[in-house]
């Protein structure tokens, strides 16, 4: 992931509002009904704080009633807030050290939107994919003589040569775990997440 990509271009720009005076259940269900894992906490345009499933879950832990229990109670506090123009590593590496999946982005005007452990994710992959050259099965033709000469080899450790070792189901570039939210130098496809070598061999 490089420098240049910056919180601007990849924050979620609509998120869950809540009011600290809700109800842990009435948040589930609109969380639900949204299909996000958070919820933004609110006071007039002030985030004060956030809710996330763990939180919902710590409260269950704790054989806590949803219905009877509001948002200030569980959510967590203070929010992270960034800049739009931050950039995306440094939000990642901060992310990862708080140990947080969710950042707000708050702007001159107010609250811009939200940058999620997805959103870092994604971009990651996406920037790869991007940086990338096309494979061609292809052998280069020979313009003077009109036929397809035998494409060779690179060198060891050169291009095309280099193999990833499990097949290439690792993602090479840095990115947050989806286990243990740590930032990684490559991240594995492990059952449908994106986890870190560690997490891998769990």
């Amino acid at each position: 992931m490089e420098s240049e990509l910056s919180v601007r271009d990849v924050l979620t720009s609509e998120y869950v509002g809540v009011s600290e005076s809700d109800t842990v259940l009435d948040v589930v269900r609109l969380m639900r009904e949204e299909r996000t894992s958070c919820a933004l906490v609110v006071r007039g345009s002030e985030p004060v704080g956030i809710v996330t499933e763990w939180d919902v879950l710590e409260l269950i832990a704790g054989e806590g009633e949803p219905s009877a229990t509001t948002v200030d109670e569980v959510m967590t506090t203070p929010v992270i807030t960034v800049d739009p123009a931050r950039s995306l590593t440094d939000v990642a590496t901060t992310m990862a050290r708080q140990n947080i999946r969710n950042v707000v982005v708050d702007g001159p005007d107010g609250i811009v939107g939200l940058v999620t452990q997805r959103d870092v994710i994604a971009a990651a992959s996406s920037f790869q994919a991007t940086m990338t050259p096309a494979r061609s099965s292809e052998p280069p033709i020979d313009r003077d003589r009109g036929i397809a000469e035998p494409a060779t080899a690179p060198p060891a450790g050169e291009g095309e040569a280099a193999v990833l070792p499990n097949g290439g189901d690792e993602y090479t570039t840095q990115g947050v775990c989806e286990a243990c939210g740590s930032l990684a130098d490559a991240l594995w496809d492990a059952n449908g997440q994106l986890v870190c070598s560690d997490c891998r061999t769990v």
